[in-house]
């Protein structure tokens, strides 16, 4: 008996070491609410996490569904079995192999609101038609339609100076960083515009252009313009006036400085002419 206990003992042992990856549990990270602008696109960050070792994409299957039901299908590999609404405008970016389930929507329309969910099937090794399924229908993403596309912000540090370098920077925050919005300026050389793209937070996107220019005096009170330009032919801008500072200009007083003394100078160049010329009548002798 005292060898069944140890043995009995041993065993639950065993099963305490093993117990945390027996039920560790498929899990997914997805952003809960994300603003899609109508008529371009949004891209939905999605990760999930798996017990065990990696596995190939080869033996994974993604799946975007309706909330409402797991037949209503966004995204499927096979196109036939997805919701005519939605075919042809979406596809995953990541790979499935690097845990990456992130959804891309083109097109956007009014009504695409969700909530989406993500389903993952495991094929089996020993029998690749047959399949375990997950489902987190616990972390889904509802989408905030925007009829109107965000406008840019524009902004600079001071006032422009003539004859100085002078930076603008406009940015535009979006969800789309696959088909990123391209910012254009009103007037600008390409040399002097440099462009950004860098995450803003968790599912949102900044785009930013840096537009450098020398101001100069005719630039004073005139507009300058940029345009955002989305994915989907949106189009939004933001308008600023410039103001130019003349630089400090010494000239006028140098001119009046140098008149001066050029007048001075003449007038008492003069003075001495008139005067030797008195002093040498005087020194004649007089006739007689």
């Amino acid at each position: 008996m005292d060898k069944d206990k140890k043995m009995m003992v041993f065993y639950l042992f065993l099963a305490a070491l093993s117990s945390p990856v027996v039920t560790e549990e498929w899990k997914a990270s997805v952003i809960k609410e994300l603003e899609a602008l109508v008529t371009s696109c949004v891209v939905v960050p999605c990760s999930f996490s798996h017990p065990g070792g990696p596995l190939p994409t080869s033996r994974l299957r993604g799946i975007w569904h309706l909330k409402t039901g797991r037949n209503q299908l966004v995204y499927y590999e096979d196109q036939t079995r997805i919701l005519e609404n939605f075919r042809g405008r979406t596809k995953l970016l990541g790979h499935l192999g690097l845990s990456n389930c992130t959804l891309e929507i083109t097109k956007v329309r009014d009504h695409d609101n969700g909530p989406f969910c993500f389903r993952i099937e495991l094929a089996k090794s020993t029998d690749p038609s047959t399949s375990n399924k997950f489902s987190f229908v616990e972390d889904c993403v509802d989408l905030r339609m925007l009829p109107e596309p965000p406008k840019p912000t524009l902004s600079h540090s001071e006032t422009a100076t003539e004859g100085r370098p002078f930076t603008i920077t406009c940015s535009v925050t979006h969800t789309c960083p696959s088909h990123a919005p391209r910012l254009k300026w009103s007037r600008a050389d390409p040399d002097a515009v440099h462009e950004v793209h860098k995450k803003s937070r968790f599912g949102f996107w900044e785009a930013e252009s840096i537009l450098t220019i020398t101001a100069e005096e005719k630039d004073d009170h005139t507009d300058i313009t940029c345009t955002a330009e989305f994915n989907g032919d949106s189009k939004s801008s933001a308008l600023m006036t410039l103001y130019v500072k003349r630089s400090a200009n010494y000239n006028h007083i140098i001119i009046a400085t140098v008149v001066a003394i050029g007048t001075a100078v003449i007038f008492a160049g003069f003075c001495i002419f008139m005067v030797k010329r008195y002093k040498k009548r005087m020194s004649r002798p007089s006739r007689r």
